[in-house]
């Protein structure tokens, strides 16, 4: 398969070899001239740090099939290829479960994680994660891959999670993530309404002294910015919300809205009082026991095609079953 920017890759999956598929890139007339290790980092963008380990591999680095060293002068044409050895993460005990696959290749793996589960393994939490359920699909497959998530979503936040299934992908998708090119929507409900249809919270977040699992708005915070977009009032007392993030701070929306004064439906943790105390509140306890908060959207490029990726994961169904719930409650009024 030859990509427009002049990388290539085998979509065969080598599961079963000491090596993930190879990635190739034809050196053009801009490389002529050029050591490979420059056209590496310039035109592929791979780190000093993944550049020894590719230079450390028996066939990490070959250009025109011949294996050579970063000090290498490219000519206009030359097939460089960048072979890396498989991994695999093997203090994660694999476990079957239920995946909810939005895409997949050679490259990474993009799922759908519904609420009540973590995506990796902490501390006393060794099953039941995300992880567990990806390693025992890829074992089922015969691939050796290192579960590497390039972000994460909270327990009870439901929706798009990206896994990258080798080092070049992972350095890709982060920096990407670093520069602040990775587009990511959620869809929230929460109750009462901002003070404007369409807003920006800029406001700092920091840990609560009393709880330091708890975040709030604090002078000395981390820089933290979220855009906001009313898509459905309910009346006064609740709407539906699509949040884009500036930043990625723990528990960054739940605290920006619960600091506008609209907490996000079913979370107990940044709850407000009033609104606990409302037949509303009352009336949506048996519908949603989590956050009503759901990564619904994500656009980024291709950590190797470079492609332009625009993602998207439906409402889960509890979701759904809110929305129905405020809809029938506004059309009541």
């Amino acid at each position: 398969m030859t990509i427009e920017n002049g990388i290539e890759t085998n979509t065969e999956h080598e599961g079963n070899g000491d090596y993930y598929a190879p990635i190739e890139y034809v050196a053009t007339a801009s490389d002529e001239g050029r050591k490979l290790r420059d056209v590496l980092r310039k035109r592929i963008g791979i780190s000093r740090r993944l550049m020894v380990r590719l230079k450390t591999s028996d066939e990490g680095l070959s250009v025109n099939g011949q294996k050579v060293w970063p000090n290498h002068t490219i000519s206009e044409g030359d097939v460089i290829s960048l072979r890396m050895e498989t991994e695999q993460s093997e203090t994660i005990l694999p476990q079957p479960m239920e995946l909810n696959i939005v895409y997949e290749d050679d490259h990474l793996l993009v799922l759908n994680k519904p609420a009540g589960i973590i995506v990796h393994p902490t501390t006393g939490h060794y099953l039941n994660t995300l992880a567990n359920g990806v390693m025992h699909y890829w074992q089922e497959r015969g691939e050796r891959i290192r579960f590497r998530p390039v972000h994460r979503l909270d327990e009870h936040t439901s929706g798009l999670v990206v896994i990258a299934k080798h080092p070049l992908a992972q350095q890709q998708l982060s920096a990407q993530m670093m520069e602040g090119t990775v587009t990511k929507q959620y869809r929230t409900f929460v109750y009462g309404r901002p003070p404007a249809i369409e807003g920006e919270i800029n406001a700092p977040i920091g840990r609560q002294t009393e709880d330091p699992h708890r975040r709030v708005v604090r002078d000395d915070g981390a820089p933290s910015q979220t855009f906001y977009a009313v898509t459905r009032l309910y009346g006064d007392q609740a709407c539906a919300v699509d949040i884009r993030l500036g930043t990625g701070r723990t528990h960054q929306i739940r605290v920006h809205m619960t600091s506008i004064g609209c907490p996000i439906i079913g979370d107990s943790y940044y709850s407000i009082e009033k609104w606990n105390e409302t037949k509303l509140a009352a009336d949506l306890a048996p519908i949603i026991n989590r956050q009503a908060l759901h990564a619904v959207r994500l656009g980024f490029k291709h950590p190797v095609t470079g492609e332009a990726m625009e993602l998207e994961a439906e409402l889960p169904e509890d979701m759904k079953r809110l929305e129905q719930q405020l809809n029938t409650i506004a059309d009541q009024e």
